[in-house]
């Protein structure tokens, strides 16, 4: 849909805002972000890391580590655009229930059987099935520091996410856009100040722990919220994706060569600001694409192949990593060359098939059986409900 929001106001009284279009463009950045991540799994840290080192892509797809903030922002964003205020809280869970874990259960399957089992990742008990229930972060101790599907990490702080959001998107439709603006950016500083303070006084073992920890990745989904609302309240900025793409370019640039570019102490700023600076980053292209599609501009991410490609981006992360161990135990690590990039292509085409495979078979049809199976306590409002 392309009509554009009709004009809202900018105060945080309306209680019952229209519902909002589907953005197909979100769904195409969602496939380039769980791209962006697979490069970097792909290429790893070092030479000697991931699964084929291609100079000419490294050290640029270390910044694909930071998809999962994107990831993080557009959940945020995702929810709060299309919340229905009266959504009972219970139907919420139902729903993300049905939406995230059926297809993690079934890629944690051959994730066991390549890492554990063939590879011989070592682990123990409440290591393997913390991950099932997406609660591994919480606890610094797991063996191995990603346990069950290394990925699935992300899913556990999504789920913490779910968790909060009734509360939290009640609280802020209470609250005007430039409050929750300021509470948006204090949340992203705070995990500069954060990282800094970790990097600093604690181990990297425990400063990683700490910037994977839940409650640290809230300021993502918080930009991500905020971006929704204003958008929704009639809120628009000058903003142009091919600006902030480029600028991000030239970001990536400087951070990947910030050791050799910059001293010390800026080298180590770089580092630590990484995480809110592609947050927001991540905010501003994601609001840049939806007022293009609001207002009638339709390009390539809207495309069906990329919708499609968005579609399957899921299971498209959530196989990856397993396919990338799979190439590793199967044929070992290759000698740093460019060639490496075509081995980059076949796995991706592969793992892009795969996570068709699983959107068919698995997740879609789970996700419409679960909510065929909804509770009937929690789709029948109630007399008190229907009143306000």
């Amino acid at each position: 849909m392309t009509a554009a929001l009709p004009q809202q106001t900018r105060t945080p009284t309306e209680r019952r805002p229209e519902t909002a279009p589907r953005v197909d463009s979100l769904t195409g950045l969602r496939f380039l972000a769980a791209l962006a991540v697979f490069a970097h799994h792909f290429t790893g840290l070092s030479a000697q890391g991931g699964v084929a080192h291609a100079p000419l892509l490294f050290p640029y797809s270390m910044m694909g580590a930071n998809g999962v903030g994107f990831f993080f922002v557009l959940s945020g964003f995702l929810l709060t655009w299309g919340h229905r205020p009266g959504t009972r809280a219970g139907l919420f869970y139902w729903r993300r229930i049905g939406r995230i874990w059926p297809a993690h259960l079934a890629a944690t399957v051959p994730c066991v059987l390549v890492f554990y089992l063939w590879g011989g990742v070592p682990t123990d008990l409440f290591s393997s099935v913390a991950p099932l229930f997406l609660v591994q972060t919480w606890f610094p101790g797991v063996t191995p520091t990603l346990p069950g599907n290394p990925v699935s990490w992300t899913l556990s702080v999504e789920a913490f996410f779910y968790l909060l959001f009734p509360c939290a998107i009640r609280a802020a439709l209470r609250h005007r856009t430039r409050t929750l603006a300021l509470v948006a950016v204090t949340g992203l500083a705070g995990m500069w100040a954060v990282n800094w303070w970790a990097a600093t006084h604690l181990s990297p073992f425990a400063t990683e722990w700490i910037m994977r920890h839940p409650v640290t990745r809230l300021p993502e989904f918080a930009a991500g919220m905020v971006c929704a609302l204003a958008l929704r309240r009639g809120h628009r900025f000058r903003l142009g994706p091919p600006a902030i793409a480029g600028a991000f370019a030239v970001y990536t640039v400087a951070y990947c060569h910030r050791e050799a570019w910059a001293g010390t102490h800026l080298a180590d700023q770089l580092g630590w600001t990484v995480r809110p600076l592609a947050a927001v980053f991540a905010a501003l292209l994601i609001t840049a694409y939806v007022q293009r599609e609001l207002a009638g501009r339709r390009g390539w991410l809207c495309s069906r192949p990329m919708v499609l490609l968005g579609l399957w981006s899921y299971a498209f992360y959530l196989l990856h990593q397993t396919l990338n161990r799979l190439c590793i135990e199967a044929w070992g690590r290759p000698q740093p060359e460019n060639s490496a990039l075509f081995t980059l292509i076949g796995v991706a085409v592969v793992a892009t098939a795969l996570s068709w495979a699983m959107y068919t078979y698995v997740e879609e049809p789970a996700r419409k059986w679960w909510a065929r199976h909804t509770p009937r306590r929690l789709t029948v409002k109630r007399a008190s409900e229907e009143a306000s």
